[in-house]
């Protein structure tokens, strides 16, 4: 059931890593889902998770990529997935189903960030469709294997603040493009999708949240050249980080995620947005320095209209009767 949106004090903080969240907790026996698990946060993830005793399954765009990060790697399994084609959702999801392996974690660490103009699939925007349907069809085609105690983790940003859902012009068709709007919608749209997950799974004990990692210097970035990167404020022209600009290691990036995947402490919630290892408080600035999760970013009603759009672009709910 979900609850206010309000920090609970969680002892934690921006600088705790992966290592500190999982103090005392044994995952041995529990199989995780990591997109993008082989790169930055999503790679501390699965290292994390592995570490303390889960088996980790890494789906990936570039297996051999994956394979090579992953390499030496104990209790991890690289498959193929492109988040960005249905089809390859529907076929990764059926290999793992014959698996016959229940399924206790997803984490959807994977996405792409401020690329140029890119249509995918039926022509969708390339943001909204591999950060959000992509995951959309990937977790209701992976419910089958999730059972009471499983959580779901969407990987949001504080760049939701950018855009809520754009009813009018969600694959932008109409007018210029553009990619920071884009971006800002799509992840709006991941922690929308938490929110609702976690009320129709609350009768089978399935819980989900979204997060904020934090600012971190990963691949993420690849779409942006350094002179925009200059002029967001993010590095210096040296490549330095500027005074006062906080860069998470890896490590403490993922530790909001893995927080979420595994703390007891969280077994009550539902649907939260979280950052910096805490349930975030609401704000209505627009302001990533000071942190927050927008309304429209946890609107139930908003969620619920972005579940049925999806479910009708996708063609896939496993919560339909």
């Amino acid at each position: 059931m979900s609850t206010a949106q309000q920090p609970i004090g969680s002892g934690f903080g921006a600088g705790s890593t992966t290592q500190d969240v999982l103090e005392g907790i044994d995952l041995t026996g529990r199989t995780a889902v990591v997109t993008g698990g082989y790169s930055g946060v999503g790679l501390a993830t699965t290292t994390a998770l592995v570490k303390a005793g889960a088996t980790v399954v890494v789906p990936a765009r570039r297996r051999e990529v994956a394979e090579q990060a992953l390499a030496g790697v104990a209790g991890v399994e690289v498959d193929e997935l492109d988040l960005g084609d249905l089809d390859s959702v529907t076929t990764f999801a059926g290999r793992f189903l014959a698996s016959g392996r229940d399924l206790d974690l997803i984490v959807a660490s994977a996405g792409i960030m401020a690329p140029p103009l890119t249509r995918v699939g039926p022509g969708w925007e390339s943001q909204f469709a591999v950060n959000h349907l992509g995951h959309f069809a990937l977790v209701n085609r992976l419910h089958p294997a999730l059972r009471e105690g499983s959580r779901v983790v969407m990987v949001s940003s504080g760049a939701h603040m950018a855009s809520g859902m754009r009813w009018d012009d969600v694959q932008f068709e109409k007018g210029e493009y553009d990619k920071w709007l884009a971006y800002g919608q799509s992840k709006s749209a991941v922690s929308l999708l938490a929110v609702h997950l976690d009320r129709l799974g609350a009768g089978s004990g399935i819980k989900a949240f979204s997060v904020h990692p934090g600012t971190i210097d990963t691949e993420l970035q690849r779409f942006l050249p350094p002179a925009e990167m200059v002029a967001l404020g993010w590095v210096n022209e040296d490549g330095s980080i500027p005074e006062g600009v906080h860069m998470k290691t890896p490590e403490q990036g993922a530790a909001t995620q893995v927080w979420a995947a595994t703390a007891p402490r969280l077994a009550a919630l539902g649907g939260q947005y979280l950052e910096n290892v805490e349930v975030a408080r609401m704000t209505t600035e627009f302001t990533y320095s000071q942190g927050g999760v927008m309304q429209h970013a946890v609107d139930p009603a908003e969620a619920e209209r972005l579940w049925t759009l999806s479910a009708e672009l996708t063609g896939v709910d496993a919560f339909r009767s």
